[in-house]
């Protein structure tokens, strides 16, 4: 099952690459509005990224945040594409939010209990 979500994450992070940096004119059409787009790709990567490699959750959420900037950034080279500060604002968040709901499950299912300081 591990597998499955490994494939799946790197397919999600590609399917953003593509999406972000290819033309405009390719760009698949949806009915939801701009940002719910950007929150369910990333949302979804950063959860399958987490499923499939576990115990990385800071690396990984740090990791999203540059990749979320990295996409803005390269998007100033693409013709007919546009940075936007909000986009990685909520591309950034939504993938924590991924990697904190994989963590939170992970958590939770196996019982491992939360503790607030390292003294208990």
């Amino acid at each position: 099952m591990r597998k499955l979500f490994q494939v799946a994450a790197w397919l999600l992070v590609l399917a953003i690459v593509v999406l972000s940096l290819g033309p405009p004119s390719l760009r698949p059409v949806t009915a939801a509005p701009h940002d719910v787009e950007h929150i369910a790709i990333f949302l979804l990567a950063g959860l399958c990224m987490t499923v499939g490699y576990p115990y990385r959750y800071v690396f990984q959420a740090i990791a999203f945040i540059i990749f979320a900037g990295s996409i803005e950034i390269a998007q100033l080279w693409v013709p007919g594409r546009h940075a936007r500060w909000s986009d990685f604002i909520v591309d950034g968040l939504a993938a924590v939010a991924g990697v904190g709901f994989a963590w939170l499950y992970e958590r939770l299912s196996s019982g491992t209990p939360f503790q607030l300081n390292a003294d208990k």
